[in-house]
């Protein structure tokens, strides 16, 4: 499944795409109508956090084809041509990236690949699909894009065995793990660099995991205005998603909702001779095979 949340008509929503329909179930007004329980999750953090995956994909499951058989299904769906894509979801802690986790990556910036390069995004620096985010031209100019798959955790996960890591994953989504360079060099921690407003575009969807079998084994693919700039795959990851969950796991307790940035390939704009970075105008689309794609535009 692909749950997405998003504002409709004034009010913020979550819902599910299924199959190949260009619009949203509303789910809570799924619940409301066909449910049986007035408890119902809100949000689709809520929904994480209540059930686990399988449970909740049933119960959903249900709900859309009973609002499908109901006569009038079209009163519980929002065309994607008349919602605002926002952020999937917004994790309980900052979300949580790794860098340096593609060789090709840390070389174009002369990194070592040896060392654990962990850090935060705020979670304020969230957007969703297809997002203007400024350019920031006040404080940097070197903005520079990273594309990324996002793993979204799906139990409380503390201190756990890289054997089992896999099991508390809930699904995948897209991170655009937008960066102020100049700034990434100037401060001793990235966070500043990596937290500017907007600078964590993510979606368009959660994907359930049964949906992406081969989390690693999939491309990334990044187009500013059409050029491809990054073409990679996630077999090229350092540390491979278990053991990604189970080192961050060793320091932080991870709660269902948390997302794992994984790292980016190469070709980010820093590492092009001339170095490209963002500017005012510019459209960056980053797609994953079995995901989808995320779209950012540049604006002031």
């Amino acid at each position: 499944m692909k749950f997405l949340t998003f504002d409709y008509g004034n009010q913020t929503y979550y819902g599910v795409k299924v199959k190949r329909e260009e619009s949203a179930w509303i789910l809570p007004k799924l619940f409301e109508d066909f449910g049986s329980d007035a408890g119902y999750p809100k949000t689709l953090l809520e929904g994480i956090s209540t059930y686990n995956t399988l449970d909740f994909q049933e119960i959903v499951r249900k709900l859309v084809e009973k609002a499908d058989q109901s006569g009038n299904p079209d009163q519980y769906k929002a065309p994607f041509t008349d919602i605002e894509f926002l952020a999937p979801v917004t994790p309980p802690n900052n979300v949580i990236a790794f860098g340096r986790n593609y060789k090709k990556h840390a070389e174009e910036l002369d990194n070592e690949v040896e060392s654990l390069y962990v850090f935060t995004k705020a979670a304020t620096s969230l957007v969703g699909d297809e997002a203007v985010i400024p350019d920031h031209r006040d404080v940097t100019s070197a903005l520079d894009y990273e594309g990324e798959l996002g793993v979204v955790i799906g139990k409380r996960a503390d201190r756990i065995e890289s054997s089992m890591a896999l099991d508390y994953i809930y699904g995948y989504t897209i991170i655009n793990d937008i960066t102020a360079r100049d700034l990434q060099k100037k401060h001793f921690l990235p966070f500043l660099s990596k937290s500017l407003k907007g600078g964590c575009p993510m979606g368009p969807f959660i994907v359930t995991k049964d949906e992406l079998p081969n989390p690693e084994q999939t491309s990334i693919v990044t187009k500013v205005n059409e050029e491809i700039r990054q073409d990679g795959s996630t077999s090229e990851m350092v540390l491979k998603l278990d053991e990604l969950i189970a080192e961050v796991s060793k320091y932080v307790v991870l709660e269902p909702g948390d997302i794992i940035a994984t790292g980016t390939p190469g070709g980010v704009g820093a590492g092009m001779t001339p170095p490209q970075f963002l500017k005012k105008g510019d459209e960056v689309r980053i797609s994953i095979n079995g995901i989808g794609t995320l779209t950012t535009y540049i604006g002031e």
